[in-house]
């Protein structure tokens, strides 16, 4: 009595079988995503998942308000003598730090994509091995480019006026990702070295902290003693937040901006492949 449905379900499974066989049989293989589409499709996935997860963007968004509030109104006036000069002077140099600290969260994010593995399913993709790297750091950019697009909105809002008008912001904005890109890599890499999520972001903070602080963002070097003035003057984050600032004034220097770019460069030159190495041999 058994026996009917057993054998019924197999006549079904067998036919089943050979209409997805006749299917793919007569149909063409589609063609391998090339690098680029691959890139992009990730990069589309960092932005998903922002919009499942919308306190992603506190970090771009409400902590950059507080940090131009917070130093223009409280050491604004201590250091330049009125809050409104010395947000001209600042606000460069916010939008410097803001965006640079978010490249720390492009290793948290790889580093928890491995801790969960979802790494191992994306080697196991037919899809070039740098897709991922770089379609996450792709999508990274556009959390860039909104943190710094926050910090000038609320620095006109504030009183802030660019004397290079909206193309010199958009400049330093551009400049500041670039470098903000590249940068990325040195966090990615730190990402695949380290155990855990928690780990990259308190190695890689620990890293950037006193470079950002140990810069020009907040105060003239002129002010400072002698050694430290002379390592702030070439820290690359003091020469790109001299850079934004003369984008921004109408007078920039090319010589700064070439500096930077090659900081950008060669960051990206080093590390870029360091990460890919490891992300292979994961």
């Amino acid at each position: 009595m058994s026996s009917k449905p057993t054998k019924q379900a197999d006549i079904t499974t067998s036919a089943d079988e050979a209409a997805v066989r006749r299917a793919i049989s007569s149909t063409s293989r589609p063609p391998a995503p090339n690098a680029l589409s691959a890139a992009l499709t990730f990069g589309w996935r960092g932005m998903l998942k922002v919009k499942h997860v919308p306190e992603q963007l506190l970090d771009v968004t409400i902590t950059p308000v507080m940090f131009v509030l917070m130093f223009t109104y409280i050491f604004g006036g201590a250091i330049s003598g009125s809050t409104g000069e010395y947000l001209n002077y600042l606000l460069p140099g916010i939008l410097v730090m803001s965006v640079l600290f978010t490249t720390v969260y492009s290793g948290v994010a790889l580093n928890t994509d491995l801790t969960k593995g979802v790494v191992d399913r994306f080697r196991s993709l037919p899809i070039a091995r740098s897709a991922p790297l770089l379609g996450s750091l792709l999508g990274d950019s556009v959390r860039y480019l909104l943190s710094g697009t926050v910090i000038i909105v609320l620095g006109v809002i504030l009183g802030y006026r660019p004397d290079a008008g909206v193309a010199g912001v958009v400049a330093a904005l551009c400049l500041v990702v670039l470098f903000a890109f590249g940068l990325s890599w040195v966090f990615t890499t730190l990402g695949l070295l380290l155990r855990s999520p928690s780990a990259v972001m308190n190695a890689g903070f620990m890293g950037i902290f006193p470079l950002t602080f140990l810069s020009n963002v907040f105060v003239d070097p002129d002010t400072l003693p002698g050694p430290l003035k002379a390592f702030v003057d070439v820290n690359p984050i003091s020469i790109l937040a001299t850079a934004s600032r003369g984008l921004m004034a109408g007078g920039a220097d090319a010589g700064q901006i070439s500096i930077v770019l090659a900081v950008a460069v060669a960051l990206t030159a080093v590390f870029a492949p360091l990460t890919t190495r490891l992300y292979r041999k994961g």
